[in-house]
């Protein structure tokens, strides 16, 4: 009988996974990062905007993950857990690339072009719109949207009003649906 590698693994098997992990097992570790890193790294492309930088927060994320798996206490599930770690680190990842200055200016500066999302043979449909988006509009849009916070935890994540984030965020929904529909 041969398993597809590729097949996704249940709740149990993901907790004995990660169980393994604890205890130091890089086999494990090894399952779980086949497991979940395509997740992680889309999910940061969302947020960052630029492959590069994407890559770098991914592998970020998963070092971050070997040294503090030992934090997780399974009080959610993993994969809950392990997006909260990825959105965290991508944010701060994005923090760390800029300096105060260049965050007062591109408050308004936006993603992606229209061409350099183009480029970006690995992304399709609402993801090449999403890239394009200003970069807060961007972050609280996949936040909220895709990954399902409420804009209270966007508003503390991102240290800005509640307010700013849902204004933020219906801006990128008129965006995106103006580009879409423009396309």
């Amino acid at each position: 009988m041969i398993i597809n590698a590729k097949a996704a693994f249940t709740q149990e098997q993901t907790d004995a996974l990660v169980a393994r992990c604890q205890q130091g097992d890089q086999g494990a570790f090894r399952e779980l990062f086949e497991q979940h890193h395509r997740r992680v790294y889309a999910l940061c492309l969302r947020l960052l905007a630029e492959p590069a930088h994407a890559e770098d927060a991914c592998q970020e994320v998963f070092v971050q993950l070997w040294q503090k798996i030992d934090q997780f206490k399974g009080q959610s599930q993993f994969t809950t857990w392990l997006h909260s770690v990825t959105s965290n680190i991508a944010i701060s990842y994005l923090r760390k690339q800029k300096n105060w200055l260049q965050k007062v200016v591109s408050f308004e500066q936006s993603g992606l072009d229209e061409q350099g999302a183009e480029q970006l043979g690995e992304l399709n449909g609402l993801d090449k719109l999403i890239v394009r988006l200003p970069e807060r509009a961007r972050l609280v849009f996949v936040l909220h949207a895709v990954e399902g916070y409420r804009h209270e935890e966007i508003a503390n994540m991102l240290n800005m009003a509640v307010g700013s984030s849902k204004s933020q965020y219906h801006r990128a929904r008129n965006l995106l649906q103006e580009w879409y529909n423009n396309d």
